[in-house]
């Protein structure tokens, strides 16, 4: 069976559990911080990071490859779209919004989130604001323009959906939410994916292992 080592309440783990449970995929979660130094993990994925997936004689990690390598190896139901350039789209979409819509996501959870709980330590409000009011915006201006309405970017619901939703999860445990006013496309792409069934049971797992639902 399927290894996936990480846990809940990362972006890049959370695309993975969801494309197993979408493809109807077992697999079983080791449970594994990021970068905790942990010898046995560096022998997995050296740079520390999460998830990493092993199967039988592969291993491998970062997030993207795990789920090209799902969608190369379990065809059904796809997540990508079949189009040369739609394709080639999808993929810059995963690349961007799992690199600086990320960071910036990540940045506001930290302050609001993480430090509080693990550290004591106050939320750098300074921090937040530049990130909402100077960085993210001309972000959301550029998802906007590429982001639908109604429905999904390539017609159903694929990863480059999950992929421009996901960061906005974990900013939402941190109080943010997409202005629906001045980016109603973005922010009605965020809901409609995180009704998505998949979606919708890995992130009620996530809640309850963040403590943020009752288990």
């Amino acid at each position: 069976m399927i290894k996936i080592y990480g846990v809940h309440g990362s972006p890049f783990v959370r695309k993975v559990f969801i494309a197993l449970d979408y493809k109807d995929i077992p697999y079983e979660i080791v449970a594994q911080m990021p970068f905790s130094g942990d010898q046995d993990y560096l022998k997995i994925n050296p740079t520390g990071k999460i998830p990493a997936l092993v199967d039988g004689d592969l291993t491998i990690g970062d997030s993207k490859v795990i789920c090209q390598h799902l969608e190369n190896a379990y065809p059904e139901r796809p997540l990508y779209p079949e189009d040369v350039a739609d394709k080639a789209r999808a993929h810059w979409y995963e690349d961007f919004c799992g690199g600086q819509v990320a960071e910036l996501a990540a940045g506001i959870f930290f302050q609001r989130f993480m430090r509080p709980l693990a550290f004591k330590q106050d939320p750098d409000e300074e921090l937040i604001a530049k990130i909402t009011e100077k960085k993210l915006p001309p972000v959301l201006d550029y998802l906007e323009s590429i982001v639908p309405a109604e429905g999904f970017v390539f017609g159903e619901f694929m990863m480059a959906d999950l992929c421009i939703a996901s960061p906005f999860f974990n900013a939402g445990y941190a109080g943010y939410e997409v202005d629906a006013e001045k980016w109603p496309n973005v922010a009605g792409l965020i809901a409609r994916v995180r009704e998505q069934p998949h979606v919708k049971a890995v992130l009620e797992k996530e809640a309850k292992a963040l403590g943020l639902a009752a288990a």
